[in-house]
């Protein structure tokens, strides 16, 4: 009991720096918090936020009512949705939208044994960082370790999601009605890049969103191990 109370006042009274040599010297085992248990916490606090958060973004409007995370027109596509709808065609620019987001929602599916994998392999040294480092140290480790392969991933599936929702025709359809109407310039994008990209920033938007709340919110530290862990943090 008293050494918990030193290490408390500890954290209460020194800068990063002497937190992270006070963490340095935790021991191995037999304590009130082990180094495996500071490894495990993180992990158990990734793995909550990927089956709380990502889990949310494959259903139907995951992406597409999720104001945080909604995929919109790239910045050079967007006279086209607001030439569509000075014009009337609200609904065709919405359809247009709609599925863009859907694409993205069939994709993320593939990304929960990604985000495990990369859990599984955090390390104690990789948890001492990320407790101490920014709200969004764990996210931004996931991004670190994941970002490529889900990019990998994610193409192909929207490339064919597109074409299995008809994106590729509702697109076609309301680039050709923009495309007609007097005094604009044609374009012809192409937007599975553009949609993939998109998908992977709502991907870790969310894992961000959870991972705050675990650090700022007790009450959602929902077993001992998070509450062990991230008293450290605090």
């Amino acid at each position: 009991m008293r050494k918990l109370l030193a290490l408390v006042l500890i954290f209460n009274l020194t800068a990063c720096a002497e937190l992270q040599s006070v963490v340095d010297q935790l021991p191995q085992t037999g304590s009130v918090l082990s180094n495996a248990d500071m490894a495990a916490g993180l992990r158990q606090a990734l793995d909550f936020g990927i089956d709380k958060q990502v889990s949310k973004l494959t259903q139907t409007d995951g992406f597409f009512k999720n104001e945080l995370v909604k995929i919109l027109l790239p910045e050079e596509l967007q006279k086209v949705d607001k030439g569509l709808r000075d014009i009337g065609l609200d609904n065709l620019a919405d359809e247009g939208l709609k599925v863009l987001n859907r694409a993205a929602e069939d994709a993320v599916k593939e990304a929960t044994p990604i985000f495990v994998n990369a859990v599984k392999e955090i390390t104690f040294d990789d948890a001492k960082n990320i407790l101490l480092g920014s709200d969004n140290a764990a996210t931004q480790y996931l991004t670190t370790k994941t970002q490529t392969e889900l990019y990998n991933k994610f193409k192909p599936v929207i490339n064919s999601s597109f074409s299995k929702v008809g994106a590729d025709q509702i697109w076609a359809n309301l680039i050709n009605k923009y495309n007609a109407i007097p005094f604009t310039n044609n374009v012809n994008p192409d937007l599975t890049d553009y949609v993939t990209g998109e998908a992977l920033k709502g991907v870790y938007t969310m894992i961000a969103v959870e991972e705050k709340e675990i650090r700022t919110k007790v009450g959602s530290r929902t077993t001992d191990l998070l509450r062990k862990v991230f008293a450290l943090q605090d």
